[in-house]
């Protein structure tokens, strides 16, 4: 055990100093007392209970004075700094955001079961940091990394088509996801990598993003999202929104050679079941053991004194009624 502010301990000298004034009250001769020249009568009497009873109000007292100053001083008990073992890993998910995410192949579409699934897949990663990237002509960093899953979720939540110019800029969501863990010290950087399309834009091509991510240690999972074949796509005409089978088109063979440059892999997601599995997989595949110095946790021992302290506050007026009855 030990004491938050131990300098308070000095206040302990009060109850001696009141000790040591009841005790030269009891003998001083400006008590009522008789004279006597030999003490030999008075000892005949024997042990008085009462004697002793009369000095409980004011021993009570003193050791509630006691505890309070001990309480006040915050007792604590000691604990020592214990290594602990934790997964944690930073992971930057990237997601497109371009318009043909809005097809329905997926139910509702695409962009929403991205969105959902995502979700479900931070709250199973408690342990680990996690951003979010999206990216469509352009890319920018919709949360960074943190650890923070209420605020990932909303941020996931806020995710949607057209905010930004159309188009599919992988090379640049990339570039932006690998700026976003380069100085990370993480024992595992991992990107997520979503798409439904192919490259057309950007200021970086794809492989080149690629190349530095390697050069980081940066490993990229991608997703290729979309059924085979054509695709429902809400287009907008001139009487209105109407429902069109639209071609797929997503560059595997590109999207695979990101994946193997930097020790990932890619995987194709045709419906919501199957992307479902291949979050679980890569959930299942990152993990990664780090030893932490867990922060000593102290037990607090101050509302025990507190207590004892009340109980003894309690004693000596249950004894001073007891002493007003005693004849």
């Amino acid at each position: 055990m030990f004491f938050e502010y131990p300098r308070l301990l000095w206040l302990l000298v009060l109850p001696l100093l009141l000790i040591a004034h009841y005790v030269y009250l009891e003998l001083s001769e400006r008590r009522p007392h008789l004279r006597v020249s030999v003490i030999r009568p008075w000892l005949r009497k024997g042990f008085s209970p009462l004697a002793v009873v009369r000095h409980l109000p004011f021993a009570f007292r003193t050791a509630a004075l006691c505890l309070i100053i001990v309480a006040i001083a915050r007792p604590r008990s000691s604990s020592e700094m214990e290594s602990v073992e934790t997964e944690g890993i930073d992971i930057v998910l990237t997601m497109d955001v371009s318009t043909t995410m809005l097809a329905r192949d997926f139910t509702p579409d695409r962009i929403s079961v991205a969105k959902d699934i995502a979700i479900e897949f931070i709250a199973q990663r408690p342990s680990d940091r996690i951003g979010i990237v999206v990216f469509a002509g352009e890319s920018y960093t919709q949360c960074p990394l943190t650890t923070d899953r209420s605020t990932l979720i909303n941020m996931m939540k806020e995710v949607q088509t057209g905010l930004i110019d159309d188009g599919t800029a992988i090379g640049n969501g990339i570039a932006t996801s690998v700026a976003r863990l380069k100085d990370s010290d993480a024992p595992s950087r991992v990107v997520i990598l979503l798409t439904d399309g192919v490259n057309n834009t950007g200021e970086i091509a794809p492989l080149t993003a690629a190349e530095i991510a390697k050069t980081y240690g940066v490993r990229i999972y991608t997703i290729g999202v979309g059924a085979n074949g054509t695709a429902p796509y809400p287009v907008i005409t001139p009487w209105g929104v109407e429902v069109q089978n639209v071609k797929v088109e997503i560059d595997e063979n590109l999207l695979q050679q990101v994946a193997e440059m930097t020790g990932g892999r890619y995987f194709r997601a045709t419906d919501n079941t199957k992307l479902a599995e291949i979050y679980s997989e890569i959930n299942k595949m990152e993990t990664a053991r780090t030893t932490v110095d867990s922060f000593p946790v102290y037990k607090e021992l101050f509302g025990g004194y507190a207590l004892a302290a009340l109980i003894c506050l309690l004693l000596e007026l249950l004894a001073r009624l007891l002493l007003r009855r005693l004849p």
